[in-house]
């Protein structure tokens, strides 16, 4: 089920992947409150539960990447649960990027890798949720953002600063790889061939027993098998939407405002002269020569980075004193002197060689007071009435800490209290196909099921535009939904299983049969069966692919016969305990490689492979050369506190 949680932290690569995912990504999309993502626990923050180096991965940090990584996971799972993602490794996965952030800033503090506070400052003025409306980085969304997150700015900042020491220790190791001719054209056979066998089917109906069960038999079938009978939560939930049109209109700008506005923003009513780039960092001047000679042949910067594994960062505007502030002057008087279309000469800063495009250049002459006049009071008025959306949301959520119920508060604001069928987490009407939650209660359904019963909280449903106050009054919890009530679905689950499990034994009977030389037709008669007609399949892997990306099913046998040697037979189950499969893999045809554009192709994508290796084996000869000990009984501490299993006394 949580696939996906599997590969977004499957990469060693380092601290890179890790901090984003823990840390400045949730707070760049965070979408709504994450309630209760500090719970009391018994395990002491502090307490390590490794040791990198001289520093201390603590338990606190396990605990909190544990849970954001599991709010990022629900944003693709929503009825996903800590349980499940204990289960399939997902803590284990979440200490290894917490050991590898170490790792990197571990060994490049010992080498000399040192980042500017001005640097970090950068970072954190590009991240969405820090921005205001006009894209600026605005001081009191920063503060929400992490008080909304539970996140100090200093264990932000920290976060920033170890990303920003394993790009500088990564990034060189990556860039450059180069996969031989003879591999890549190989690889490229292998991308163009074309598979074909036969598939014989074992219906587990088949093979079910042709006798009833007894209670007994199915008491203890189901206990067996609770989590398959299981019955998700579900909670019903009250609300009332209110629109910022029905909240009472400020204060119109007055001239005292307009002009105090003007002069606290009077840089950006002076001339001005901006450019807009594209950038591209690489470690060396000889790399960045490199990327210029490519493009100066025709190659458009962004290819050229692609082919090296690496992006090109379109950027905002940027005036001459923010280029020299944020990069260097160097960088600053490069830009400033190319013309637009054109790259500036690369220039270096603590981050490396720039190669850098310049896009476009605004130039704007200054404006008066007078001239500023309308534009200023717009803002006025528009920050005014931000303001009072704000102040009513948090005068509200005063009157709910203060104990008012949310009738009460519902009725003080004159709206109607609306309250759904029972939902699932996935905003699922339950038992009733087809029904959803209605869509104004949809972003909020994460935070509804992390919410205790009847405890009311106020919260944006579009922003700056309508709010709602919602609570929850019913609670029911996931359990295996009671016997009497399922008996039939038991009985049928019981015959399936059992017919699965003889469909298997005679799925093996009949591979073995074909490895032994008898025919396929011979060895389905030996099953007893009257088994459905073999099915003679064929696919080129380029339609594998194609299906694979455009979100279309594949057959598993067909995708098996991707993953097989030619002349081999193979067992598989279908989803469901539906059945076995029995995959006979008769021919393999490879791509007939004749294009060079394609060879092309295969070495650039292996070169990125071979430099994620690169970096993989970077990363682990940092960890050995820093020393990593992992302290097993704090880690089971933190694991049993996720799980909400009690401590021992």
């Amino acid at each position: 089920m949580l696939n996906f949680f599997r590969s977004f932290l499957k990469s060693r690569i380092g601290a890179i992947v890790g901090l984003v995912v823990l840390g400045v990504i949730a707070l760049a999309f965070a979408s709504g409150d994450i309630a209760g993502i500090h719970s009391g626990g018994t395990v002491d923050a502090s307490t390590a539960v490794a040791t990198v180096g001289n520093q201390s991965v603590t338990a606190d940090q396990l605990d909190q990447g544990a849970k954001r990584a599991l709010e990022r996971v629900k944003q693709q799972t929503p009825t996903a649960t800590m349980k499940q993602l204990l289960s399939e490794g997902g803590l284990e996965q979440v200490l290894n990027s917490l050991i590898d952030a170490a790792a990197f800033q571990v060994y490049g503090t010992k080498n000399g890798v040192a980042i500017s506070d001005r640097l970090v400052d950068s970072e954190l003025t590009q991240i969405p949720a820090f921005q205001g409306v006009d894209g600026k980085f605005d001081q009191n969304a920063f503060r929400q953002a992490l008080a909304q997150q539970r996140i100090s700015e200093e264990s932000l900042r920290d976060d920033i600063r170890k990303n920003l020491v394993a790009q500088q220790l990564v990034v060189p190791a990556q860039i450059g790889a180069v996969m031989s001719k003879f591999a890549a054209t190989r690889y490229a056979s292998l991308l163009e061939e074309t598979r074909s066998g036969t598939v014989i089917a074992l219906p587990s109906i088949m093979f079910a027993p042709s006798r009833a069960p007894t209670d007994a038999e199915l008491a203890a079938f189901y206990k067996a098998n609770a989590a398959q009978f299981t019955r998700p939560e579900r909670r019903t939930v009250r609300y009332a939407v209110f629109s910022a049109d029905k909240l009472p209109a400020p204060a119109a700008p007055t001239d005292a405002e307009i002009a105090a506005r003007y002069q606290a923003n009077k840089a950006a009513y002076a001339e001005q002269d901006n450019r807009r780039i594209t950038q591209l960092i690489v470690p060396t001047q000889a790399a960045a020569q490199a990327v210029v000679a490519e493009v100066a042949k025709g190659k458009s910067l962004e290819a050229a980075a692609q082919e090296k594994g690496l992006a090109a960062a379109k950027l905002e505007f940027f005036s001459r004193d923010q280029l020299s502030g944020q990069f260097s002057p160097a960088v600053a008087q490069a830009v400033f002197a190319a013309p637009v279309g054109t790259l500036a000469a690369p220039q270096k800063s603590v981050l490396g060689w720039h190669v850098i495009r310049v896009d476009e250049e605004q130039k704007k002459p200054a404006r008066s007071l007078e001239q500023a006049k309308a534009e200023l009071s717009t803002q006025i008025a528009a920050d005014k009435k931000r303001k009072a959306f704000s102040d009513t949301l948090a005068k509200i959520d005063e009157q709910f800490s203060n104990g008012a119920s949310l009738v009460e508060v519902a009725k003080s604001l004159g709206g109607t209290i609306q309250q759904t069928q029972p939902l699932t987490a996935d905003g699922r009407v339950y038992m009733k196909p087809g029904e959803a939650a209605p869509a104004e209660l949809r972003p909020l359904l994460t935070t509804a099921f992390g919410m205790e019963q009847e405890k009311p909280q106020v919260a944006e449903a579009e922003r700056g535009k309508t709010f709602v106050v919602y609570d929850v009054t019913d609670i029911q919890p996931s359990a295996p939904a009671p016997f009497a009530q399922i008996k039939d679905d038991v009985k049928l689950a019981w015959s399936l299983d059992a017919g699965a499990t003889a469909a298997k034994a005679a799925a093996l009977k009949v591979q073995a049969a074909i490895r032994k030389g008898q025919s396929v037709e011979q060895a389905m008669a030996a099953s007893g069966k009257t088994l459905p007609a073999p099915q003679q399949v064929a696919m080129s892997r380029p339609t594998l692919s194609a299906a694979l990306q455009a979100g279309r099913q594949v057959p598993p046998p067909v995708s098996l016969m991707f993953h097989m040697a030619k002349g081999t037979v193979k067992v598989q189950s279908a989803a469901g305990e539906r059945g076995w499969f029995v995959v006979l893999l008769k021919d393999v045809v490879p791509g007939k490689v004749d294009s060079a554009q394609l060879i092309g192709t295969a070495q650039r994508e292996l070169g990125q492979q071979l430099g994620q290796s690169y970096a993989t084996a970077l990363g682990a000869a940092m960890r050995k050369d820093v020393g990593v000990k992992r302290h097993g009984a704090a880690i089971n501490a933190v694991r049993d506190q996720l799980a909400g299993v009690p401590a021992a006394d």
